[in-house]
């Protein structure tokens, strides 16, 4: 009997690989959602081409009796619906990979590979059921059946995503139990059989992802106005908001460009909103005027922006960090900015709505940074507490004398909205006086400026800590940011090695101020990036003088994984000082 995992008890990780249209993802989001209500832990993350239809996607699906939260390379288990199966997954296969294919479809394709390969007949059986569209459903069957779910999980599912359509359902349900059937002849036969040992403890938590949690964190923030051009990874949130817009009573509107987006959320900034725009690299090059309009006429904005390759268009549905330092000077001119890279699903919940507030308190841009491996990964986590949150408004009456830019000793000025008081609100995109009126008063235009960078002060005080993960005692710092939290977490504690910690920065601009005395304590440093110049790094060395010259970097367009990591972090942890 081919018994999985072959060595580690606890985690499965299986891979599932098709066209686009095939339905994978919907398949990832039936056994996500089955294996989680069936008790386990998991983790998923999807991979896919920029295609409506065709090429070849996968999904990751990690299954636990303890909880997991980062992509790793080794594939237990592999199910490819069609031909073509993309060389980054053959390249995962192993001598202990079991596949499960149907030979009809595949023919010869991974017949050279070391893995073990199970001929299930998933063309002929979806047809049974009603077409070649079913097959995936009987996948799903079969993975659920060898994880000794019950099926009726299954079918609820499909009652509630057909709800009405009968047909379909019953349709769906025989589907199911005939991948059932399939699972059941694997393991009678002593073919095939998964042991995991233990489930789930606790029935509280939910599985989210990455756009979730941020779209969630933005609500409790107060959001109320949603802006974007379609682009991906960031669309998620935009579809997200839109699908809830009445059930949480906010504006979405998709506009005809990045252009009209970010200068519509400044509009509503201005009228009173707590506006977000979100959008991804290219997008954020075409509102880079309209960030430098909201530095100088002190307008709260949040925006959201998952990173993608570049340069231009890149590869647009893949991954990368390499927008780090592009955020940083987004927007032509000075003037203060803060800037999130949250790292799990409950910093980018809490983080999220902190933006909002932030923004709001010190009348600037708050970006939040994010990118498409970790927006598009499920995984389950206890329900946010969103007991004891607050939205902060900071917005005042105005008096007749109202000045909308009154020069402060802290840099920021009373804020109203028109219609609020007696008050004019007069604000421009010239530099203006506290009345908001264009001049070309060159001792004013010294005072303005630096009364806006005065509230970098502010925002210096309330940067968010890096987390220090692993232990307290370190002689060995791994430096990390944004999505990498987990993967180099894990890539650490498989290691097992002493004296190692992980110091993940959640917020990178402005640098927290405990950033150096963390860095300087440590022996031997080395930083972890989605890029290939360690834009953190050099950050880091430009505020504190502190260089990195261990790194590693990754820029292929996938996500890094747990064992690439911990092969690199062994071989430079190993260097001599």
């Amino acid at each position: 009997m081919n018994v999985l995992p072959r060595k580690d008890f606890n985690d499965v990780s299986l891979v599932l690989c098709g066209a686009a249209g095939q339905g994978v993802q919907t398949i990832e989001e039936i056994l996500v959602k089955s294996l989680h209500e069936g008790g386990y832990h998991v983790f998923a993350s999807r991979e896919y081409m920029s295609r409506v239809r065709g090429g070849n996607n996968s999904t990751e699906i990690r299954v636990s009796t303890e909880p997991v939260n980062a992509f790793v390379d080794k594939i237990d288990l592999l199910l490819p619906f069609n031909q073509g199966v993309r060389q980054n997954i053959r390249e995962r296969i192993t001598e202990s990979t079991v596949i499960l294919g149907d030979k009809e479809e595949l023919g010869e394709e991974l017949s050279d590979t070391e893995g073990w390969f199970i001929d299930v007949d998933l063309l002929k059986r979806g047809h049974e059921v009603g077409g070649k569209v079913y097959s995936g459903v009987v996948a799903a069957g079969i993975v659920a059946s060898l994880f000794g779910l019950d099926r009726s999980i299954l079918y609820g599912f499909f009652e509630k995503r057909f709800a009405g359509k009968e047909e379909v359902v019953e349709k769906n349900r025989k589907a199911v139990d005939a991948g059932y059937e399939i699972g059941a002849n694997m393991k009678n036969d002593k073919s095939l059989e998964i042991i995991l040992e233990g489930k789930r403890k606790g029935e509280q938590s939910v599985v989210l992802n990455g756009t979730d949690a941020l779209s969630l964190g933005a609500l409790a923030g107060g959001c109320d106005f949603v802006t974007s051009y379609p682009m991906s990874p960031a669309t998620g949130v935009l579809t997200f908001m839109a699908k809830n817009s009445h059930r949480f009573g906010i504006a979405v509107e998709q506009a005809e460009d990045e252009i009209a987006a970010i200068n519509l959320a400044l509009g509503a900034s201005y009228g009173g909103a707590r506006p977000m725009a979100t959008t991804s690299g290219g997008g954020l090059a075409l509102m880079s005027e309209g960030i430098s309009l909201g530095g100088i006429t002190e307008l709260p904005i949040v925006i959201h922006v998952g990173q993608r390759p570049g340069p231009a268009t890149g590869m647009a549905t893949r991954t990368e960090q390499a927008d780090l330092e592009f955020v940083l000077h987004a927007g032509h001119g000075e003037f203060p900015k803060a800037v999130f890279a949250p790292g799990s699903l409950e910093e980018t919940f809490y983080l999220s709505q902190r933006a909002f507030n932030l923004a709001a308190r010190y009348q600037t841009p708050v970006f939040i940074l994010t990118d498409q491996y970790f927006l598009n990964s499920y995984y389950d986590i206890e329900p946010f507490d969103a007991e004891g949150l607050t939205i902060e408004k900071h917005i005042v009456e105005s008096t007749e004398d109202y000045q909308r830019y009154v020069v402060t000793e802290d840099g920021i000025s009373p804020r109203s909205v028109p219609g609020y008081g007696k008050g004019m609100v007069g604000t421009d995109s010239h530099e203006h006086d506290a009345d908001g009126h264009v001049q070309e008063d060159f001792h004013l235009r010294k005072r303005m400026v630096e009364k806006r960078l005065r509230k970098m002060e502010g925002l210096k005080k309330e940067t968010v800590p890096p987390t220090l993960l692993r232990t307290e005692d370190y002689d060995s710092l791994v430096v990390a940011w944004g999505s990498t939290r987990h993967i180099v977490e894990e890539a650490v504690k498989r290691l097992g090695r002493k004296g190692t910690a992980v110091l993940h920065f959640s917020q990178v601009y402005p640098l927290p101020k405990e950033t150096e005395s963390y860095l300087r304590k440590a022996k031997i440093v080395v930083d972890v990036e989605g890029n290939a110049t360690g834009q953190l790094a050099r950050l880091i060395r430009a505020e504190t003088g502190f260089e990195i010259p261990r790194r590693i970097l990754s820029y292929t367009g996938l996500q890094m994984s747990v064992e690439f990591v911990a092969e690199e972090l062994r071989k430079l942890l190993s260097q001599e000082v």
